[in-house]
C-alpha cells in the first residue's frame, strides 16, 4: 500500500474509533443488553456492544502478536520461493542453451518448490534425455509420479509413442487420476490412438481437439483427413467399409486421399465396383492426378469402362501425365500395344517421368523386345537419379534404327507425329559398338 493511502486509512481509523467510543459511552446501550463477568467475589458489568468491540480488539492484538511471531519464517519462505524461481528460470535457460548438467543441478534445486516442481522435473528428464542418461531420467521420472500424475502420464505417454509402444501410451493416458485429459494428453491420445490402427477413435477426438484449440485449424484440417482415410483402411468387411464411408463428412468424401483409402480397401475385400464408381464420381467432382494414377493402377476389370472413361476424360485434361499414363496402362492390359506405346510417348513428352518409362518397357517386354525394354527401363533409373533419358535406338543388324525421338521429354511436343527412322551404318558406331549420335 502507498503511504499516502496508508494515511488516508489511519486516519478513517482514527475518526472511526473516536465516533466508536463516544456511541459506546452512551447510556442507551444497556437496552441491547447486559453482560455481568464474575472474577474474585467482584462482579464486572459490561453492555453487549462493549464486550463485542472488547473482543474484536483482543482478537485483533492476538493476530497482531501472531503476525509478528510468524513474519520471520514468512519472509524465509519468501526468500525461498524467490530463490527457487530464480533457479527455475536459470534451469530452463540453461537447458535452451544446451548446458544440460547444469540445467538439471539448477532445476532439482528448483524443484523442492512445491509450486514448481512438476516443471522443474519435466524439463530435468528432457536435459537429462538429451545427454543420454537414462538412470537419471528414471529418477526424475519417479520424482515426478509422486508429485503431478498428470505431468507423469503426459511425459510417459510422449516417451512410448517414440517408442513405438502406442498401446501403452493409452493406459498411460487412461489412468483414473488424471481424468479428464488435458488439451496436450487429448492430442497425444489421438496420436496413440492413430498409431494403434484405432483411427476411428482417434477421429471422435477431433471435435475435442477443435474445442481445446490444441492444433491450428490447418493442422487440425489435416488430421482429419489422415484419419478418415485411415478409418476407411481399417474396415475389417464390406459392412463396415460402406458404415464408415457412411459417417465420413461429405465434405471429405471428395478429397483424394480420403477416395484413394475407401477404393484400396474395397478393391482388397472385392467390393470392385463401388471402387470404381466412387474414383469416378471425385474425379467428375474434382480433378485430381494421384486419382487417375489410381484409376489406371486398379487390378480389376472392366478394362472397356475405364479406357472410355479416360478418353473421356482426355477431351477435358489432354495434357494430363496421369490420364496419358493410365491410358497406356490400360491398353497394354488389353493387348492393345501399339496403341499403349503411343499413350505412353505422350505421356512421357509431359513429365509422367519414371513410371511411364517403367510401363514402355513392359510394353516392349511384352512385344519381344527385350533390348527397348532394357532401355526403357535405364531411362526410368535415370530419372529417379534425376538425370536426363536418352533417344532409344532399335539395333537391327547390321544397321540400327533410332525410335522416333516423341520418347524424349525434353524436344517433343504431345501430338507430334513420329520422326523419320535414321540410318545408322557400321562405320557411325563407337569402338565398342554402340552408335554414335
Amino acid at each position: 500500500m502507498k503511504p499516502i493511502q496508508s494515511v488516508v486509512v489511519l486516519l478513517l481509523a482514527v475518526v472511526l474509533g473516536v465516533v466508536a467510543a463516544q456511541w459506546l459511552g452512551t447510556e442507551s446501550l444497556r437496552q441491547y443488553g447486559e453482560v455481568i463477568y464474575r472474577a474474585g467475589g467482584n462482579d464486572y458489568r459490561s453492555t453487549v456492544p462493549q464486550v463485542a468491540l472488547m473482543v474484536l480488539v483482543g482478537l485483533l492484538v492476538l493476530w497482531l502478536l501472531w503476525s509478528l511471531v510468524a513474519s520471520p519464517f514468512r519472509a524465509w519462505g519468501r526468500y525461498r520461493r524467490k530463490q527457487g524461481r530464480a533457479r527455475l528460470i536459470e534451469g530452463m535457460q540453461a537447458h535452451e542453451y544446451g548446458h544440460w548438467q547444469r540445467a538439471e543441478k539448477l532445476l532439482g534445486t528448483a524443484a523442492e518448490d512445491e509450486e514448481v516442481s512438476a516443471v522443474a522435473y519435466v524439463t530435468a528428464i528432457r536435459s537429462a534425455e538429451a545427454r543420454g542418461d537414462q538412470a537419471a531420467v528414471d529418477q526424475y521420472l519417479q520424482r515426478l509420479s509422486t508429485t503431478d500424475a498428470t505431468a507423469y502420464a503426459l511425459m510417459q505417454a510422449e516417451r512410448l509413442l517414440q517408442q513405438e509402444r502406442p498401446v501403452d501410451a493409452i493406459n498411460a493416458l487412461d489412468a483414473p487420476g488424471i481424468q479428464p485429459l488435458p488439451p496436450r494428453g487429448l492430442w497425444l491420445r489421438t496420436e496413440a490412438l492413430a498409431r494403434a490402427d484405432r483411427a476411428h477413435e482417434a477421429y471422435g477426438q477431433l471435435g475435442a481437439l477443435r474445442k481445446q484449440k490444441v492444433l491450428p485449424d490447418e493442422a487440425v484440417a489435416e488430421l482429419e483427413v489422415r484419419l478418415a482415410a485411415q478409418s476407411l483402411l481399417e474396415a475389417s468387411d464390406v459392412n463396415a467399409l460402406a458404415a464408415q464411408w457412411e459417417a465420413t463428412p461429405k465434405a471429405l468424401r471428395s478429397d483424394p486421399d480420403v477416395v484413394s483409402a475407401y477404393a484400396l480397401r474395397a478393391v482388397a475385400l472385392d467390393w470392385d465396383e463401388p471402387a470404381l464408381l466412387n474414383l469416378e464420381q471425385a474425379l467428375d467432382t474434382r480433378w485430381d492426378e494421384s486419382l487417375v494414377t489410381l484409376y489406371g493402377q486398379m487390378p480389376v476389370e472392366k478394362l472397356a469402362t475405364r479406357q472410355a472413361n479416360l478418353q473421356r476424360w482426355l477431351g477435358q485434361q489432354p495434357s494430363s501425365p496421369a490420364l496419358l499414363l493410365a491410358l497406356g496402362r490400360i491398353a497394354a492390359r488389353q493387348g492393345e500395344h501399339v496403341q499403349a506405346e503411343d499413350y505412353l510417348h505422350r505421356a512421357i513428352a509431359a513429365g509422367a517421368g519414371s513410371p511411364a518409362w517403367e510401363a514402355l518397357g513392359e510394353v516392349f517386354t511384352a512385344r519381344g523386345e527385350p533390348a527397348l525394354a532394357a532401355q526403357c527401363y535405364t531411362n526410368a533409373l535415370r530419372q529417379q537419379r534425376g538425370e536426363d533419358s536418352v533417344v532409344l535406338a532399335r539395333p537391327v543388324a547390321p544397321l540400327a534404327a533410332v525410335v522416333p525421338e516423341r520418347a524424349t521429354v525434353e524436344e517433343q511436343s504431345l501430338m507430334s507425329e513420329p520422326l523419320p527412322v535414321r540410318d545408322i551404318h557400321r562405320d557411325e558406331r563407337d569402338e565398342y559398338g554402340n552408335p554414335i549420335r
